[in-house]
């Protein structure tokens, strides 16, 4: 039997959920905004509204040396008058909204029932009841403003929401904003309406986030617009090596946050902490290309051809590296492969290994009179072995400390060379998987690495530094000490 056919219906949008608030947004510049008080929180108060634009007028006897300061240097925008009186209803005639800092319950009273009466829309600090509007965390990338409310429930929860974008928003986007300003006109002249607009504005969108100011492209509006104009869909995209640091998530850097939520895909190592890959854009795909020694791993050659195939298809590639991408990264290699392919490539740093561990142990590599150099060295060839070629001679001086990296099963050869080259075997030494995420740690002379080697689980990647400034690190037991390491930390 036959199914009859059904016309397509329009289906209506899903409700707007509840609103605690409305978000809007006052044009207030050249309007004429009352403030009422001299307190710290006045003065924050009148230098946003006078940063909006405003011409405020501050009433009060008395005024803090914030307010005093705000008052010498001025605002960003607006101005700033002080009136050394007390407030009377007929200052709220023609004003677009007036605040007041005002602790006693009776006086708040009586600024809001004048308030209405003039139809001006008010805000007491610090008391809800009286306040028709309300103050939010702000993100300031003019002429892109960010509010944030929690309805006044919690103030320093919407403060670390503003924190989370900013780290997200580049300072650029700021320049971009303001020319997508200054030539909206002209595009609506030129572009027809429908995919060639949208297709402009689109391209323009993705440069915004790309953490470059449009100056970048020109040295005038129509140098920008042939540019953006020009570039055809599906052009070349580029690569971003950024270093992921040790493993902890907030050692990142904003910049490399920033590269993580613009990417398209993400290249990333096996040692790549899930709480970092939890800050990328939710779309972008990710593919492990992790690379460790003694366990099946990807071809260097293969995450090259990878990284520029996709490039040339448009897309922005994020290559993930633990640490820094330029120390025992083999960044160099890829930069080169990508460069002769024609890709864009950029680096954002991270914090290496060496450093995070110096961080996590409360030591200066480079503590005066104990150590005057630092070196971060390999301890380990292609051979799974000890480099031939390391300069040991110049490795056993006493006044230099040295990071070792990827060592974990060299540690005892690195140990007995090191001795032979003259170095004190009660020299201190240090041995630490996974830094920054409270592995395990082993602290010790370099004579009995071999055997703190030994009980190490090999899985874990291991750094050792050695050298005078770790006689004062503490030490979490790596299995049972050797009873030397255990007198080193008692005479610590």
């Amino acid at each position: 039997m036959l199914q009859p056919l059904r016309k397509p219906t329009e289906v209506e949008p899903g409700r707007l959920g509840r609103l605690a608030k409305l978000p809007v947004f006052f044009d207030l510049h050249g309007k004429r905004a009352v403030l009422i008080g001299g307190s710290p929180g006045a003065a924050w108060k009148a230098e946003l509204l006078a940063a909006a634009g405003a011409q405020v007028n501050v009433y009060a006897t008395e005024i803090c040396p914030e307010m005093e300061a705000l008052l010498a240097r001025g605002a960003a925008d607006g101005c700033l008058t002080l009136h050394r009186r007390g407030w009377t209803p007929e200052i709220l005639n023609d004003a677009a909204l007036a605040v007041a800092d005002l602790e006693e319950e009776d006086e708040a009273e009586a600024f809001a029932s004048a308030a209405r009466r003039s139809g001006v829309p008010m805000n007491v600090i610090d008391k809800p009841g009286y306040c028709d509007f309300q103050f939010g965390s702000v993100v300031n990338r003019s002429p892109v403003v960010i509010g944030i409310s929690t309805d006044g429930a919690a103030p320093i929860l919407g403060q670390a929401i503003r924190r989370r974008i900013e780290t997200l928003l580049h300072p650029s986007l700021s320049s971009w904003a303001s020319l997508a300003k200054a030539m909206r006109k002209r595009i609506m002249e030129q572009l027809p309406q429908g995919l060639p607009r949208r297709a402009f504005w689109e391209r323009f969108a993705d440069l915004a986030f790309q953490g470059r100011p449009p100056e970048n492209m020109g040295s005038s509006l129509d140098d920008v617009l042939r540019q953006i104009a020009s570039r055809p869909i599906g052009e070349v995209g580029r690569v971003t090596l950024v270093g992921a640091g040790p493993g902890d998530a907030e050692l990142l850097t904003l910049k490399a946050v920033r590269a993580l939520q613009a990417a398209d895909v993400i290249l990333f190592d096996d040692l790549i902490s899930e709480d970092v890959l939890e800050l990328a854009r939710r779309e972008a795909k990710r593919l492990m290309v992790g690379k460790r020694g003694g366990r099946a791993s990807c071809a260097q050659g293969d995450i090259n051809d990878l990284m520029t195939r996709l490039a040339l298809h448009g897309k922005h590639v994020v290559r993930l590296k633990s640490g820094d991408p330029m120390i025992f990264g083999r960044a160099g290699e890829e930069i080169e492969h990508l460069e002769r392919s024609g890709v864009p490539v950029d680096v954002v740093p991270g914090i290496t290994a060496g450093i995070a561990l110096a961080s996590s142990l409360g030591v200066s590599l480079t503590h005066r009179e104990v150590a005057q150099s630092v070196r971060f060295v390999t301890g380990c060839a292609k051979t799974g072995r000890l480099p031939d070629n390391l300069d040991w001679r110049g490795l056993a001086d006493p006044l230099t400390t040295t990071i070792f990296y990827m060592a974990g099963g060299t540690a005892g050869a690195i140990s007995a060379r090191l001795i032979k080259e003259g170095f004190s075997p009660d020299t201190p030494a240090v041995m630490v998987s996974n830094v920054s995420t409270d592995d395990e740690r082993w602290t010790g002379p370099i004579a009995e690495l071999d055997h703190a080697s030994d009980r190490r689980d090999p899985s874990k990647p291991v750094i050792i530094g050695i050298g005078r400034v770790f006689g004062r690190a503490g030490q979490v037991s790596l299995g049972s000490a050797p009873a030397s390491a255990q007198r080193l930390l008692a005479e610590a």
